[in-house]
């Protein structure tokens, strides 16, 4: 079994990022060394003080681990997420690649500003605070399932919520979740270190069902249209502005996006607030927002130099990648105080955290997860008043993403 690391670069296309690391200090660290899976933050403290940027070895990448680096670099436009010169792509990985190649997460303007502003048609504010009290009905409804002894939380209540919620936003069955759930961890699985072939040949498999899948959802909106998200997106692609292959790529990315990262972030966040010993205080814009920071869902994103450029002391080439740690960024001392330490009144004051990136690929759905995250809370607080852990939480061998295997608890 491959158990090397996997990066957007190396892992997915083959080529290891050719800039130099003679000018940086060096770390070594394995993302699926058991130590690192169940607590990165020490490794970040390391890369941190080794300067604005620091090479690790086991991407062979150069890694941005500060608040203020992290933010720089999100909002530099002459780094991106599309490979200015893609090498070829092994065959058994096209079918994953001709939905990912339509992506606007992958894609850099002109394109990415076509489609984003096509989704953002469909995908309003006002359309998100609609759906609330549908959010809250539903947590209320997971909750009736749960026992309060021994539960694991992130089965019954992180991990149905969240997909539910994004299945009736773009008008899928529900009864389809299991589907959606299964199709989607083995397309993210394509971005976590370690993958192998297998990984590789089954994120390509459920590309094709997905595609499949989404084939008949769209001949049923063609004959009949409904107040749904899908509906929306078929009629600006009737106008012409979206392609049939763009309109495929953005429900499976909102259906991916849409769930992934609020399952973690919910499981993380009840984890931190039991274990502060702040389970049942008041859900405000602060706690959640410390939820975001202290315990990211998603810990490093990667961009491609889009030009020969030298930021932070390093030179990079046209087609180098660079890391950005948006764990790390969330526990730097220097943007915020006492990082290991859950604190939700630090904000309104502190910087927002990066877990949702920043500048051009800022993620559209953050009002989405924010309102997930606090209705999902309330409810539970609600509901599970007194919770307790009682088995250790484990982390998932998922990096780049950072969330809980289960967590067990029962009302005390």
């Amino acid at each position: 079994m491959d158990t090397r690391p996997r990066t957007m670069t190396e892992g997915l296309t083959g080529r290891l990022c050719r800039a130099s690391p003679t000018v940086m200090q060096h770390s070594d660290m394995s993302p699926v060394e058991p130590g690192f899976v169940q607590d990165p933050y020490p490794f970040y403290d390391r890369l941190r003080a080794a300067g604005p940027l620091a090479w690790w070895q086991d991407y062979s990448m150069p890694m941005a681990s500060s608040h203020a680096v992290v933010s720089a670099l999100l909002r530099d436009r002459r780094f991106g997420r599309e490979d200015p010169a893609p090498p070829p792509r092994p065959a058994h990985q096209a079918e994953f690649w001709a939905v990912e190649d339509h992506s606007m997460l992958e894609l850099e303007p002109p394109r990415h500003t076509r489609l984003r502003a096509q989704v953002l048609r469909a995908f309003t504010s006002r359309r998100i605070a609609g759906m609330a009290p549908e959010i809250a009905a539903l947590a209320e409804t997971l909750c009736d399932g749960l026992s309060g002894k021994c539960e694991d939380i992130i089965a019954g209540f992180a991990q149905p919520l969240p997909v539910r919620v994004i299945a009736r936003l773009l008008g899928v069955p529900e009864a389809d979740a299991a589907d959606l759930l299964r199709w989607s961890n083995a397309m993210v699985g394509m971005y976590q270190a370690g993958r192998t072939h297998g990984d590789e040949v089954r994120a390509a498999q459920a590309a094709r069902e997905f595609t499949a899948y989404l084939s008949g959802i769209f001949a049923e909106r063609d004959r009949a249209p409904r107040d749904d998200l899908i509906s929306q997106l078929l009629a600006v692609e009737a106008d012409g502005t979206l392609s049939r292959a763009e309109t495929n790529a953005t429900c499976i990315l909102l259906l991916n996006a849409g769930h992934e990262a609020t399952v973690h972030t919910l499981g993380n966040g009840v984890k931190a607030l039991i274990e502060a010993g702040l389970w049942g205080v008041p859900v405000t814009d602060g706690l959640v927002e410390e939820v975001l920071r202290f315990d990211p869902p998603l810990h490093m994103f990667t961009r491609f130099a889009l030009e020969d450029v030298e930021v932070f002391g390093h030179r990079f080439a046209r087609g180098d990648q660079v890391g950005l740690l948006l764990g790390a960024a969330n526990r730097d001392p220097a943007a915020y105080p006492d990082p290991a330490r859950f604190d939700p009144a630090r904000f309104p004051d502190a910087p927002v955290p990066v877990s949702f990136g920043a500048g051009l690929h800022l993620c559209l759905g953050a009002p989405l997860a924010r309102l997930e995250l606090r209705i999902a809370l309330e409810v539970l607080h609600a509901r599970m008043p007194n919770l307790r852990i009682v088995e250790p939480p484990r982390y998932a061998d998922i990096y780049h993403f950072h969330g809980l295997e289960r967590l067990v608890v029962e009302k005390a």
